[in-house]
């Protein structure tokens, strides 16, 4: 028997939120509900435990998830104790806590899995010392008690990042787990040393939670017995358990279970609990089953608990598509929606549509479907002329549809405006109730100056609980009577008023507007007569109102055909006679008393009558003769043999058909290796081949100027590239490695030019050629900008909302670029994108890229030198990286833009961003962002990836406010970005740098090397182009023009005139070279120059590199170059020796100490 008691906050047992319930059985069990938090931290540490102990304190069953997260070390755990039984997942994550006490958990069902796979996680639970440079857990998990858990009936187990667990690795996971079902497993060990107890000798197999006796692995499936089907409580066939018992047993019957597989009826485990309706043969009729129960969770229970709604014999918390709750003898169930489900919406004044005025255009559609209006509903001129002043157009009358599903307001209604071709309110016909809660000038329902209204038509309407109504000045409006109304109001308070409309007591014409009917009333419209002796739908009459009979009664004419509406009130049935009521069959196989099952057969009158009582199939007539059980028994065999026959021989054809083609194949293989001549890829991949082309350029095509910088990989030399055979020159940026540098150095530095030569976009850095010396040169473009940090710090006094968004737009760009092509960047940030003019922007440093494969997702790195305060929580915490984790560097990347070149989190060390950024704390909100665009960022720093915005939502948003900058950027004096042109006239002022052509006007003829006889201008800078120029060999697609219109037709979201854009503007962009900032196309061997004199600071603004450094240098350095910055930091994620220490890779700046090229990816190879 079962008892409920409802129970204040301070009661023995949880449930959800703060209502708590109490379930007593035959052994005291008592459920909580359990949570869904995952990962999320409530409030501060303490706030999190003391929801926990509330939840779970003397809680037997969790009915969804049992979730410890976040437990220090000194807290008490053993409310944890009572736990027998999770119906969901387990979660043991984040916890500082030695042991987690759940050595009574028996089961756990899986019913909820997390991340859809795993029904049991122990993750992350350690404390570190982060102010050690080594591995110093000073706390975590230790013991995993959970020596009485013997079943998991669905999901898999994943303990990972457990430093100091012991003990998990001996466990004996396919006694504990279903291997038919396959679930995922995954396990990772750290190397960490630990002091780990062994097992208890006496232990099975060496198998035990924990050390000591008590905590070894109790086994109930791999000692059975081959007699035992599922679980047992030793080796012997008689100690098999139950089918319906789960996690163990005390014997062999169903109440000797330790758990139930599917229910448990006061204490006896069953397949399904006893149903709500029988069959009663005596009286032929489906009958209340005395001894029915709920299903509530894993429990039969007699009655529902107050909170929860009752329907189908079960108890659920919401009703399901196409029903609604209702209260019924003080129980809450569901019921079958007549016509639109409920829905309550937000009314004028209410929510929303707090500050609107009048029901209009702008917000007409929420009140679709809607059933219940919360608040007013109110019509006034501009409702349907529109309103210029805010813009808003007018309304479609059509749309005033929506209102017929309304069937309760809980303001006022006013009509003050009503279109000309809608001559009645019909569209509110099912409106019943107005309940006045709120009031127009002490009026609930008014009606005013509606000079097309002809009648009201509100057939439906019962009551208005308050307010008066007023009924005015309405020309054309009639059918309105004064005693109509005294029915529907409930106060004496409330009057009506109706003056000046036209003078009957109905709605509006037609039978079905009339208050009340003079004869008989039919579905709502008035009638002479029923249809009692002819005439369908036949009816019979009930207080004047004509019902339906039922369909089982026969139709005959001059003779009434029911006197009532049930089956069982029919003159005569048009079927067959089961007892009283009149049925379309008799019954056939309707479960009876027990588990006996009726069969009847219809008698030469119609009249159901019982089968043998050995005919267990059903019958077609009296005595053992009339029994179709062996027809069907033979039936049934002839169609099973017949199947089989069947598949049999399909299954024979195929094999021998794919016998034959498999001897084909081999055949050919055959013949075609003997000829050693192969026509067809023998095992082609289906992927796309990479024609992304490199440029393989002689030494003697490019003359060195002058050094930018060096390091442990090579030099980097300003220089211009003269094409062989031509008499332009292209200044370039060339990277000499080093002849001793070690042959991984060279293959990293291959593999950036094999990333960078596969890109084609406008905002993403590409390499234009390789040298194959002695020591591997590569060759990119020079920029006189360089990098886009440095740009919005030096002029930030000129930098304008325009500009801003504008980079914006163009990043997102490259990134979206670079995820179409399954390139995740890994070192997104404002130092790595370079700028080549104010008005276009470039993605580079592929030193820390990886590819991806069509079908990958994400990749796990081993560590290495990483930008600890520009990544992604998963990525610092997990080694993950996605296009959800450059989405994260990309906000960051926002925020330096819009505080002009600050740094992220300055003054916290690279140690300590993991537990900010768990925590929930970020970066803050710049001064001159409004908070649409911080809310971006912010959704770019989401803990959950997939919660983050895509690269192309993000183009949306920026390209959105690019149009209207100074609505979502403040800056005062905002003013164009510079564009000094002496800066470039300085630059390129060196030795050998006249007449120089940009690189990419040479490679791509259509920019500037055509000759358009029809333009005034010659792009070329003075050089036509010859029609055999050489150009022509380094460029596949002489139609590609992607860049001409941003280069040459001025920016996409600029507000430029035509002028603007002319041939007068192209000068300066061929004048300028493309990228002098080095150290973000070459990472840890190129820097930026020094900016010149009238371009410095006041001051020295930078104070320390980005990167930490561990390795030796290879050259002498000074005080000033010391690397004590930690927003890079080597040994923050726990990996093997990586390939930095290895190499010993140290790259001093040449000019700019602010980032010391560590942009190179120097970390492990990816898993």
């Amino acid at each position: 028997m079962l008892d409920f008691n409802h129970e204040t906050l301070h009661s023995s047992c949880s449930g959800l939120r703060f209502t708590r319930l109490t379930i007593v059985f035959v052994v005291s069990m008592c459920m909580c509900q359990g949570m869904s938090n995952q990962l999320t931290l409530l409030g501060t540490r303490e706030n999190h435990y003391d929801n926990m102990v509330r939840m779970y304190s003397n809680c037997s069953v969790v009915l969804e998830n049992l979730e410890v997260t976040y437990t220090l070390e000194h807290q008490d755990l053993s409310f944890l104790q009572s736990i027998q039984e999770v119906s969901g997942y387990v979660l043991i994550a984040m916890n500082e806590a030695a042991t987690i006490p759940l050595f009574n958990l028996r089961l756990i069902r899986g019913q909820y899995l997390y991340e859809g796979q795993y029904a049991l996680l122990v993750m992350s639970n350690y404390n570190r010392n982060h102010s050690s440079a080594t591995l110093n857990y000073t706390s975590g998990l230790r013991q995993l008690q959970l020596s009485s858990l013997t079943e998991i009936l669905k999901g898999g187990v994943k303990i990972t990042h457990n430093p100091l667990l012991c003990n998990t690795e001996t466990i004996q996971w396919w006694d504990i787990l279903d291997k038919s079902s396959n679930p995922s497993m995954l396990f990772k060990t750290d190397t960490f040393a630990r002091k780990c107890e062994n097992c208890h000798p006496d232990c099975v197999n060496g198998s035990c939670w924990a050390a000591g006796r008590d905590h070894c692995q109790k086994f109930t499936r791999l000692l059975c017995a081959e007699q035992c089907s599922r679980r047992c409580r030793g080796p012997k066939p008689i100690d098999c358990c139950n089918e319906h018992c789960a996690a163990g047993c005390t014997g062999p019957r169903a109440t000797e279970c330790l758990a139930c597989r599917d229910f448990n009826d006061d204490g006896t485990c069953k397949d399904a609990c006893p149903p709500l309706k029988l069959y009663d043969p005596k009286t032929h009729q489906v009958v209340t089953n005395p001894n029915a129960k709920f299903t509530f969770g894993a429990t039969c229970v007699k009655a529902c608990p107050h909170n929860y709604v009752v329907t189908d014999g079960s108890c659920v918390r919401t009703c399901s598509a196409g029903m609604y709750e209702v209260e019924e003898d003080g129980v809450q169930r569901c019921k079958a929606c007549d016509g639109p489900c409920p829905k309550a919406c937000d009314g004028i004044g209410v929510g929303a549509l707090i500050n609107t005025m009048a029901v209009n255009a702008s917000n007409i559609e929420s009140f679709r479907n809607c059933t219940k209006i919360n608040g007013d509903i109110s019509f006034i001129g501009t409702s349907f002329t529109g309103d210029a002043h805010y813009k808003i157009p007018p309304m479609d009358p059509c749309k005033l549809e929506y209102f017929r599903t309304v069937r309760e307001i809980t303001g006022f209604l006013l009509i003050q405006s009503w279109p000309e071709n809608l001559t009645s309110l019909s569209v509110f016909e099912n409106l019943e109730v107005i309940r006045g809660r709120t009031t127009h000038f002490q009026h609930s329902l008014a009606v005013v100056r509606a000079q097309y209204l002809r009648w009201l038509g509100l057939r439906s309407l019962k009551e208005v609980s308050a307010g008066k109504v007023l009924i005015k000045d309405n020309a054309q409006l009639c059918y309105i009577k004064l005693n109509q109304w005294a029915s529907m109001l409930r106060s004496s308070d409330q009057t009506i008023t109706i003056l000046n409309n036209i003078s009957p007591s109905c709605w509006g014409p037609g039978p079905t507007m009339c208050v009340s009917c003079r004869h008989f009333n039919r579905k709502g419209c008035c009638v002479d007569s029923c249809n009692l002796l002819q005439s369908e739908p036949r009816e019979f009459e009930m207080n004047k109102v004509c019902v339906e009979c039922h369909p089982e009664c026969l139709l005959k004419d001059g003779i009434p055909t029911c006197h009532g509406p049930g089956p069982d009130q029919c003159s005569q049935c048009a079927h067959f006679k089961d007892g009283p009521h009149c049925v379309p069959r008799c019954p056939h196989g309707v479960p009876g008393d027990g588990d006996m099952l009726i069969w009847k057969y219809p008698d030469s009158i119609g009249q159901c009558q019982p089968c043998h009582q050995n005919c267990t199939q059903g019958c077609s007539g009296p005595g053992l003769s009339g029994c179709t059980g062996a027809s069907t028994h033979s039936t049934l065999a002839a169609g099973i043999v017949g199947g089989l026959l069947v598949i049999v021989i399909v299954s024979l054809v195929i094999f021998v058909l794919l016998r034959r083609r498999r001897i084909t194949r081999k055949r050919t293989m055959r013949r075609l290796l003997q000829e050693k001549e192969l026509v067809e890829p023998l095992t082609p991949s289906g992927q796309a081949p990479n024609q992304a082309l490199l440029r393989v350029l002689k030494e003697t095509e490019f003359k060195k100027i002058r050094v930018l910088g060096s390091g442990a990989f090579g030099t980097v030399y300003k220089g211009l590239w003269i094409p062989e055979g031509e008499t332009v020159k292209i200044p370039v940026a060339i990277k000499v490695l080093r002849e001793a540098t070690s042959p991984k150095a060279n293959q990293e530095i291959l593999d950036e030019a094999y990333v960078m030569a596969s890109v084609d976009h406008p905002h993403v850095c590409r390499l234009l050629g390789i040298c194959l010396t002695s020591s591997v040169q590569l060759v990119t473009q020079l920029m006189p900008y360089g990098c886009l940090l440095d740009y919005v710090r030096y002029h930030k006094d000129h930098v304008g909302a325009q500009m801003l968004l504008n980079w914006c737009v163009q990043i997102a760009k490259g990134m979206s670029y670079l995820e179409d092509r399954h390139l995740v960047h890994r070192d997104l940030a404002a130092r790595n994108v370079l700028v080549k003019t104010p008005n276009h922007v470039k993605i580079t440093d592929f030193g820390l890229a990886k590819l991806l494969m069509a079908d990958e997702k994400e990749y796990h790195a081993d560590g290495g030198r990483v930008p600890i305060k520009w990544m992604a929580l998963e990525s610092i915490l997990q080694w993950t990286y996605t296009h959800q984790s450059d989405v994260w560097s990309y906000g960051v990347t926002l925020w330096e833009l819009m505080t002009f070149g600050s740094k992220p989190y300055d003054g916290i060390p690279a140690s300590e961003i993991s537990s900010v950024l768990e925590k929930g704390e970020r970066l803050p909100q710049p001064p001159i962002c409004t908070i649409d665009v911080y809310m971006i960022m912010v959704k770019c720093w989401m803990i959950d990836p997939s919660s983050r915005p895509k690269f192309r939502e993000l183009i949306a948003e920026f390209t959105k406010m690019a149009r209207d900058p100074s609505r979502y950027l403040v800056i005062q004096g905002d003013l164009p970005s510079p564009s000094d042109r002496r800066f470039y006239s300085r630059l390129l002022s060196s030795d050998d740098m006249e007449d120089v052509v940009d690189a990419e006007e040479y490679l791509l003829p259509s920019k500037g090397l055509g000759n358009h006889d029809n333009h005034p201008c010659n792009a070329t800078n003075g050089h036509p182009a010859r029609e055999n120029s050489i150009a022509l060999r380094y460029i596949t697609d002489p139609t590609h023009n992607a860049l001409v219109k941003e280069d040459f037709t001025g920016h996409e979201y600029m507000n430029q005139s035509l002028s603007e854009t002319s041939c007068s503007s192209r000068l300066p962009e061929v004048l300028n070279p493309n990228y002098e900032d080095l150290s973000m196309a070459w990472g840890a061997t190129l820097f930026p120059p020094s900016p010149p004199d009238d371009l410095k600071p006041s001051h020295h603004v930078f104070k320390g590199p980005e990167y930490l450094n561990t390795a030796q240098s290879s050259l002498p350095l000074t005080t000033k170059e010391s690397l004590d910055n930690l927003d890079y930091q080597a040994d923050f994620l726990p990996r093997a020796t990586t390939a930095l220490t290895r190499i010993g890779v140290f790259l001093p700046a040449a000019e700019n100490p602010e980032y010391l090229g560590l942009g190179t990816a120097l970390n492990a190879p990816v898993r």
